[in-house]
């Protein structure tokens, strides 16, 4: 009935809403910690090392919480935990202002910040539209993901003017207040899935619906139903973690350090601040382009082509200076980011809806890892020998390892319990 009277999937109105999540999330804290990396390392007087250890610990926070936040998707569905994560995020910001030591930035950021960040605007964001599509699953949650791009665009650059004009703490203000005054309401329109307003995934209910029968309890026969134990035994389990992990510690070294490599490379922060909104722009346009191809393409394959190109890109800050070469870096690199939405589509496409939640977030406790040591490795590296340059030979190869897991997950034997499908 609703979709009827609005000529609109309700699910659309749920990827709208969980895009506009991940583009305050990503401005103000994925994109805002490299925003704020120099500035607030200054002020406190810390190494590299130990900057880049905050944002190790609170990735290794979400791991370990990522079985947890499955457990409580699975039973509660996304709002309350999406609501948790913005009030902490808001509140945990305003007191990010006020610190004045290494030890009260460790508790702010981990005790309050970073608590719920994850299971909010990673975890939740995807298993709710993986919950809302199975057809067009591939495009709906690129959608979302290259909303996290349009952060870093729209969001990072004011952020940056903002830290660079009147210092990082009126940044952190910036980013607490916009938290709670545009993300609780936007917290507030999520419905948990189809099955609960009398719709069916992908807008097809009233294709898929016989006669007298309840949209809420008509089942998708062509939908795999994998349970945790039988993903656990899995090589489709066990080689998308492994692909995942190795991705993102490559991922972060970079992402995380990208305005120090540019400043090294002979950037001003300003214009290095600017190559950012660059690299975000680029990622959202490559996860758009590719995520709507992706759903009629080979997942697998397209994520180890994308991490190939990444491991040749590696070369390019390694044996030049140049603006244009460091721009082309930067679009190599920004492709990168499209890896993510098609890996978790897959795993949708693989175990289906109803675990999701559950299997993502036992995956997180084994993959988030290379997320965790990558950006501590990069800063260790700079500290030790003053250059980024031992990092990036080092990732040339790291990446195509990535690239070779992931191409890994076509293989026929990778259907351990008898249901999952093999990829297109």
């Amino acid at each position: 009935m609703l979709k009827k009277l609005t000529g609109l999937f309700y699910g659309w109105r749920m990827v709208a809403a969980a895009s506009a999540l991940r583009v305050i999330g990503a401005g103000l804290h994925s994109f805002g910690f490299t925003v704020f990396f120099l500035p607030l390392s200054q002020d406190l007087n810390l190494n590299r090392t130990s900057t880049s250890l905050a944002f190790s610990l609170a990735r290794a926070e979400g791991a370990v919480e990522g079985p947890i936040v499955g457990h409580l998707l699975e039973r509660y569905g996304p709002k309350p935990i999406m609501v948790a994560a913005v009030l902490l995020m808001g509140v945990g910001y305003l007191l990010l202002s006020q610190v004045h030591s290494y030890t009260t930035f460790l508790i702010v950021y981990l005790g309050v910040i970073s608590l719920a960040h994850a299971g909010g605007f990673m975890h939740a964001p995807m298993v709710l539209i993986n919950t809302w599509f199975i057809r067009h699953r591939a495009r709906a949650i690129t959608i979302s993901s290259a909303a996290f791009g349009l952060g870093g665009v729209l969001v990072a650059p004011i952020l940056s003017v903002i830290v660079q004009t009147w210092g990082w703490r009126w940044g952190a203000v910036t980013g607490g207040v916009l938290f709670l005054v545009i993300g609780l309401p936007l917290c507030l329109t999520i419905r948990r899935s189809p099955e609960s307003m009398g719709l069916l995934p992908d807008g097809n209910e009233a294709a898929a619906l016989a006669p007298g029968q309840d949209g809420a309890k008509q089942t998708i026969k062509s939908e795999v139903d994998v349970t945790l134990a039988e993903a656990l035994r899995s090589f489709a389990f066990w080689g998308s973690v492994l692909a995942a992990g190795i991705r993102n510690g490559s991922y972060h070294a970079i992402s995380v350090h990208f305005v120090p490599l540019m400043v090294w490379k002979g950037l001003s922060q300003s214009e290095a601040a600017l190559l950012l909104s660059v690299y975000a722009f680029l990622g959202m346009a490559a996860t758009l382009i590719l995520g709507w191809l992706a759903d009629k393409a080979n997942k697998p394959r397209m994520n180890a082509f994308i991490l190939f190109a990444a491991a040749g890109a590696m070369f390019l800050p390694i044996v030049s200076s140049s603006l244009w070469a460091l721009f082309l870096f930067t679009v190599f690199f920004a492709a990168v980011e499209t890896t993510f939405p098609l890996g978790w589509a897959v795993v949708g496409d693989l175990f289906g809806r109803k675990h999701y939640a559950k299997i993502r977030g036992y995956m997180t406790l084994f993959y988030t890892w290379g997320g965790v040591l990558g950006p501590v490795i990069a800063g260790a590296i700079f500290d030790r020998w003053k250059t980024y340059e031992p990092l990036l030979w080092s990732l040339v190869v790291v990446f195509i390892v990535a690239g070779l897991f992931f191409a890994s997950l076509n293989r026929p034997w990778q259907r351990a319990t008898g249901q999952l499908p093999a990829m297109n």
